[in-house]
């Protein structure tokens, strides 16, 4: 059973930046595919990023491209996601998910595993 664990969310104006983390423990680390989601308020839980078991594939989605960098440490089983230039519309709740794969999407069914989440607010 894998258990993920966020951290790292929080408030900040828009233009700042914040790091999100990920710890994972309970699997072998470098076999997962990890990923990044976010549910704001009355919307759907959307893929902001993933990145692939080895690091060398990630993919985001359009509208954080150049502004958010996914990484991940398979020293420290842990996955990051870099948040720079925020804006408004980047606040939500922020989920770090696994799935037994080399490669992962934006498919929610994908990922068997989540985290509990982290609040990310963005004020203009």
């Amino acid at each position: 059973q894998v258990q993920l664990v966020e951290s790292g969310g929080g408030s900040v104006q828009a233009g700042g930046s914040l790091r999100l983390s990920c710890a994972a423990s309970g699997y072998t680390y470098s076999r997962l595919c990890m990923a990044w989601w976010r549910q704001a308020p009355g919307q759907e839980r959307e893929g902001v990023a993933a990145i692939s078991t080895g690091g060398s594939y990630t993919y985001y989605r359009d509208s954080v491209k150049g502004r958010f960098t996914i990484s991940r440490d398979n020293t420290k089983n842990t996955v990051y996601l870099q948040m720079n230039s925020l804006k408004p519309e980047d606040t939500a709740i922020y989920y770090c998910a696994a799935a037994r794969a080399i490669y992962c999407g934006f498919r929610p069914d994908e990922y068997g595993y989540w985290g509990q989440g982290t609040q990310v607010t963005v004020s203009s």
